[in-house]
């Protein structure tokens, strides 16, 4: 899980490594899935939060709120 703390302090191209990573993640967990062989379903909605996350972040600092 990633904090909006943590996330505030990197600059955006960190953040959109962070955010290509966790988009990967993601397609790789659909695909385990696809294929029934996902141990635990909550992954998915604990990624799709921190991309979320990520991208508020994003949002925030590309007009100068943070």
């Amino acid at each position: 899980m990633t904090k909006a703390t943590d996330l505030r302090q990197k600059n955006l191209v960190e953040l959109n490594d962070e955010l290509t990573a966790l988009l990967k993640q993601l397609f790789a967990l659909r695909m385990k899935k696809a294929i029934q062989s996902l141990e635990n379903p909550n992954q998915l909605k604990q990624i799709r939060r921190d991309i979320a996350r990520v991208k508020t972040v994003m949002t925030q600092m590309q007009k100068g709120a943070c």
